[in-house]
């Protein structure tokens, strides 16, 4: 089954090699690195920052082409990812598996020797926890697999952080924390209105092993754990009160969109889920978007 592709014939173009690193997926893990390296104490020369965050990005790309040429059979089964360039077999396997494997050594490689051996060990532990962690052992085993997975994610911030300090703090394990908890409602809120392809996948996510009730309680339960938990940079004392403020209102709204998923009966065409899945987006984004603005006003002040 691994090799099962719908050929179509066209030669392989740019953009298909950029599709294999997975580009949406990559703004939101450059974005967060950005946050990081902003929030964190201290200075880091503006040649060194652009190193590190394409470092993150390189790094970023290169899990993803690796996570494709291992999924490329169930690739080819959901609706969702099966015209991606390797189910459609646009790329070859081996090419986007050894272009993933090169880009992880120079992505690693580089930030060890331009920026800090702590960011680099960060970057390293990220794409070997997305491959062999995530993507090759849970993905296709258990229902917990984006909970734990989901610390692959995570790490971006604090990969950031790391580079500007050399080290880890609380501040950048909040940060890490707010990821962690944001990605089971993300990805179940998803999972809710995919749930065929999950099947048809024979991938074990939440709703096809527990049943939508309970994937729904799920849902509100993390929600809710991730209220506290956006706000802790500032209870720290790592954010200021712009950040508090945007994270008490924008976990509001989640907490908001939870309940609305949970209240919404089954043949409602999972409207508050699609709903859910687009805000908890802008919620990621706006959450680290307050973060940077928060740094450079104090920066500014």
């Amino acid at each position: 089954m691994r090799d099962a592709v719908a050929v179509t014939g066209a030669p392989a173009q740019v953009r298909d090699y950029i599709q294999l690193l997975k580009p949406r997926v990559m703004s939101l893990v450059v974005f967060t690195a950005v946050a990081g390296l902003i929030a964190a104490p201290g200075t880091l020369h503006p040649v060194l920052a652009a190193v590190a965050i394409l470092c993150v990005t390189v790094g970023a790309g290169a899990a993803g082409a690796i996570n494709m040429w291992y999924d490329r059979d169930i690739d080819a089964i959901m609706s969702r990812t099966r015209g991606r360039p390797l189910p459609t077999g646009r790329v070859p396997a081996a090419e986007a598996l050894s272009l993933g494997v090169v880009l992880a050594l120079f992505s690693v490689g580089l930030m060890a020797v331009a920026v800090n051996y702590a960011a680099a060990a960060l970057l390293a532990g990220t794409i070997l926890f997305y491959v062999f962690v995530y993507t090759m052992w849970l993905k296709r085993r258990t229902p917990q697999n984006i909970v734990i997975g989901g610390a692959a994610g995570a790490f971006p911030p604090m990969i950031g952080w790391a580079a500007v300090t050399g080290d880890v703090s609380f501040a950048s394990i909040a940060l890490f924390a707010i990821i962690f908890f944001w990605t089971p409602p993300h990805f179940w809120a998803l999972a809710l209105f995919k749930t065929g392809d999950y099947d048809k996948a024979g991938v074990p996510m939440l709703p096809n092993v527990a049943g939508r009730a309970a994937t729904k309680r799920q849902i509100l339960l993390y929600t809710v754990l991730l209220f506290p938990i956006g706000l802790a940079p500032w209870l720290l004392g790592a954010a200021g009160s712009v950040y508090g403020l945007s994270a008490a209102v924008l976990g509001g709204l989640f907490l908001v969109s939870a309940l609305a998923v949970l209240r919404e009966p089954d043949d409602a065409g999972d409207k508050a889920a699609k709903r859910m899945f687009g805000y908890s987006i802008f919620y990621l984004f706006a959450i680290f978007g307050a973060l940077i603005v928060d740094a450079a006003s104090a920066a500014m002040a």
